[in-house]
Order: structure tokens, then C-alpha cells, then sequence
């Protein structure tokens, strides 16, 4: 069993051949653009799934599926001569749904960036103070005259004769 880090390096490898072999063996016209995303070894070296993007529709996926599985194994000669290893790994050629992922998660993201807009101005456009329009506190007509002024110093001097006493004690 080979170590992780030799997997990586092959793998990395074959996804430079395929991409290599796909301009030099394939000779299909109808192929159109490939992008080789990813190639995955297994831990024994002995498969290799490589995963593709098809620019355009449907049917143009579909026909660079039949032209990879068709020239299947010329592709896996050309990666056995180039990687120069014992064991030539079989190629797997998976259709990466990268490309729809992100275009289902884009989609996503610009409909919760829609919502937030919409709550966020249904909270501005009904915003409002948490208590009083305005909080701080006025005079009242009824402390306008001189018994509050004059209880609060009464009250202050009892204590600070009661305390005296206290102290003479």
C-alpha cells in the first residue's frame, strides 16, 4: 500500500497527462472543452477516477462522456508511459458537478442577500425608539418650588447631626 503523499504526486501526475493526452490522443472534434478538476488515486495505486467539466449543455456533456469512455484505455497508455511506474492505474472519467453546485449556491446566496435587504428595511421603516421619544427628564411644575429643595437639605442635616451625636457619645 503506497503512502498518502505518493498518491497525491501521482495523482497529480495523471491530471497533468489526461489533460495532456485528451489534446494529443483524442482526436475527436465533437469533444469541445474539457477541464480535468480532479483525479483521485486509491491507497493500492491501482484505480484513478478523474473528474471533468464540460463547458456548454447537456449534450455536449454527454458526448464528451461517450468520447472519454471510448478512448478509455489509448488515454491509460499514455499515462502508463508517462508515469513510468510498475502498475498503470485504470482511469474512471467522472462528471464533475462542480460548476452546477456553485451556480445552485450562487443562487442561494443572492436569494438570502435579497431577504436580508427586505427585512432589513421592514425593520428600518418600522424602527422607533425603545421607550420615550425623548428620555431625558424635565422639570415638572409641581418641583418648582422651595419645600423639595428645602426637605432635601432638612433631611441631609438630620442625619449629619444624628451622626455628631453619635460620634460624641
Amino acid at each position: 500500500m503506497a503512502d498518502q503523499a505518493r498518491a497525491r504526486r501521482i495523482a497529480e501526475r495523471i491530471k497533468q497527462l489526461v489533460t495532456q493526452g485528451l489534446s494529443q490522443v483524442v482526436k475527436d472534434q465533437r469533444l469541445g472543452f474539457v477541464t480535468i478538476t480532479d483525479v483521485r488515486v486509491t491507497g493500492d495505486l491501482q484505480q484513478a477516477s478523474v473528474f471533468y467539466t464540460v463547458l456548454g449543455g447537456e449534450e455536449d456533456r454527454e458526448t464528451a462522456a461517450e468520447i472519454l469512455e471510448a478512448y478509455r484505455g489509448r488515454l491509460r497508455s499514455f499515462v502508463g508511459r508517462g508515469l513510468g511506474i510498475r502498475l498503470t492505474p485504470s482511469l474512471e472519467f467522472i462528471l464533475d458537478a462542480l460548476p452546477e453546485d456553485a451556480a445552485h449556491l450562487d443562487d442561494l446566496l443572492r436569494k438570502v442577500a435579497e431577504r436580508d435587504a427586505e427585512l432589513a428595511a421592514a425593520r428600518a421603516a418600522e424602527a422607533g425608539f425603545a421607550g420615550e421619544a425623548d428620555p431625558y427628564r424635565k422639570p415638572r411644575a409641581e418641583d418648582d418650588g422651595e419645600d423639595g429643595e428645602d426637605g432635601e437639605g432638612a433631611e441631609a442635616g438630620a442625619e449629619h447631626e444624628t451622626d455628631a451625636s453619635a460620634d460624641d457619645r
